[in-house]
């Protein structure tokens, strides 16, 4: 392509963009104005068809087409009328702007008296409508058709309640723009005390808003500055909690720290003790069991001797017996550690062989009862003959005539089982319960029994994994339970 060409061709180019760049007509913006008028009214959105409408008839009469105006006009209120779903508020805000088009035709066509019933209209569908924005503009037209028609008391007063209440809102570009038509008109008219009187209330508004404007400003400072102050306190304030926080947590440290010195301390002194206790624990224990064993030893030293005395004699027979208990004893006590073998044993034959034992022994109408399930049982037939037959001795001792003995065995659980002898008669004092199973508690006469029968017969207990105590719920006789785990 040639130079020439191009530059024709960027010409057409650049000659087609500017002719798309200019701005519509006034013709064709009251065109699409009008169509969108029409649509949104089909549509039923009479708001948007009356802002459409109104801005069409302005650019008719702009252009001195009045009736073409005047027209639409009925029609846009033809379609607020033919909307029926819209509230009384919204209908009386829209015909307030169909209204005031005809009042400013009229204002450009100097027709006063059509002016005025527009504005009384006006005023009408302003206090329907409940809303301040419309009520401020039926102000400011009131202000201007009463300036410009020489009602100059009347536009003052308007005028004065215009700018108060517009001042107060800041909305500072309406009571200029209503200064500045006023000047305009005074202008037109040749009225020259008008503008006179336009600009010196004009100078002197400014003025007033000058100083409003500094005060808020000012206000708006002293605002700032208070909100800054009141943040700086805050933070102020946040950074002493802050502080008092990071102490309190310092203190706390430290305390805790203090604690953990003094525990440490109390735990090492505790484990000294424990290890002192259990140091003196086991020196106990060994001295117990070399009491034991010289115990046992002098009774097997004395055995012999008192075999060769004659045993027909109540006072050598205590002895023999009183040497044999503690041989037993002894025993028992040295072997508390080892384990005892345990045989399946038939309950129902165990326990009435027990009973017959001492069948003869009882008193005149003791009866003696046994309980046993027809079951077996894991024991050690020794410990258990030797316990069982022992309270059974004592119960036909101290069971009175016609008195009542029984021997019973529960199961407590899967590893848990007893067995019971049970008497009537007299109660054991609660003081002697627990005393009558520690040996040597008292120096006894041993022809009336040695007192070591129940404490040998505890012993073997635990030596079964077992205990032996008595009932303390029972309470018309004694009742001893040999409690037996397995």
């Amino acid at each position: 392509m040639s130079r020439k060409g191009f530059i024709i061709i960027l010409f057409l180019a650049l000659s087609s963009t500017a002719a798309f760049a200019q701005p519509k007509s006034s013709a064709q913006q009251r065109t699409e104005a009008i169509r969108a008028f029409h649509d949104y009214s089909a549509k039923g959105e009479t708001t948007k068809a009356v802002e459409n409408g109104v801005k069409a008839a302005q650019l008719y009469y702009a252009e001195n087409s009045y009736q073409e105006a005047f027209d639409l006009l009925r029609d846009i209120d033809a379609a607020i009328s033919a909307n029926r779903q819209q509230d009384t508020k919204s209908i009386s805000a829209q015909r307030y702007k169909v209204v005031r088009e005809r009042m400013a035709m009229y204002m450009k066509m100097h027709r006063g008296d059509r002016v005025k019933e527009q504005l009384d209209n006006m005023e009408r569908h302003a206090n329907a409508s409940a809303n301040e924005d419309i009520k401020n503009d039926l102000l400011y037209n009131q202000a201007i058709y009463y300036y410009t028609f020489g009602q100059t008391s009347k536009g003052d007063a308007v005028f004065k309640e215009m700018a108060s209440k517009l001042t107060a809102q800041q909305d500072y570009s309406k009571v200029d723009e209503v200064y500045r038509t006023l000047i305009a008109n005074g202008r037109r008219s040749g009225s020259a005390s008008l503008v006179a009187q336009a600009y010196t209330g004009y100078i002197a508004w400014k003025d007033s808003v000058s100083a409003l404007k500094a005060a808020a400003e000012r206000d708006s400072l002293n605002q700032q500055i208070a909100d800054r102050q009141a943040s700086i306190e805050e933070k102020d304030s946040a950074l002493a909690s802050r502080q008092g926080i990071i102490v309190a947590l310092c203190t706390l440290a430290v305390v805790l720290a203090v604690v953990l010195i003094v525990g440490a301390l109390l735990l090492m002194r505790f484990i000294y003790l424990t290890r002192k206790q259990k140091k003196t624990i086991r020196r106990a224990n060994e001295n117990n069991a070399l009491k034991a064993k010289f115990i046992s030893n002098i009774s097997a030293q004395l055995t012999p001797t008192l075999q060769r005395l004659n045993s027909q004699q109540p006072e050598v027979r205590a002895l023999q017996d009183f040497a044999s208990h503690i041989q037993l004893l002894s025993q028992l006590e040295s072997d508390i550690e080892q384990p005892v073998e345990l045989e399946d044993t038939p309950l129902q034959p165990f326990c009435k062989e027990l009973a017959s034992q001492i069948s003869n022994s009882v008193k005149e109408n003791v009866a003696i009862t046994v309980n046993a399930p027809n079951m077996s049982a894991m024991i050690n037939k020794e410990y258990a003959s030797h316990i069982l037959l022992h309270l059974l001795h004592n119960a036909a001792i101290y069971t009175p005539k016609d008195g009542h003995i029984w021997l019973d065995f529960k199961k407590r659980g899967a590893h848990k089982q007893q067995f019971l002898v049970t008497n009537t008669g007299e109660v054991i004092p609660e003081e002697q319960r627990e005393n009558i199973f520690k040996p040597f508690l008292e120096v006894k006469d041993l022809t009336t029994g040695d007192g070591l029968g129940l404490p040998i017969c505890r012993q073997m207990a635990v030596r079964m994994n077992g205990d032996l105590e008595i009932d303390p719920e029972f309470t018309k006789g004694t009742r001893f339970v040999l409690n037996l785990t397995v």
